[in-house]
């Protein structure tokens, strides 16, 4: 008799649109960045970009 639990992971698709929007976001945020500093914040802010999505989502509601 196996006692071990074993751990079952249900990330559904929302690692992979996590996945494809980070990637979207680095290419948006990168294709204009000349030095390093606009780089390192556009990689930064690829990481964040639902942040930024949920801030705009605000936006855009509170002016209906």
């Amino acid at each position: 008799m196996n006692t071990e639990s074993k751990m079952v992971y249900r990330g559904g698709g929302s690692d992979a649109v996590y996945g494809i929007g980070m990637i979207g976001a680095w290419v948006y945020y990168l294709k204009g960045a000349v030095t390093a500093q606009q780089k390192a914040i556009g990689f930064l802010k690829g990481i964040a970009w639902p942040a930024f999505l949920v801030y705009e989502l605000f936006v855009f509601l509170k002016k209906e």
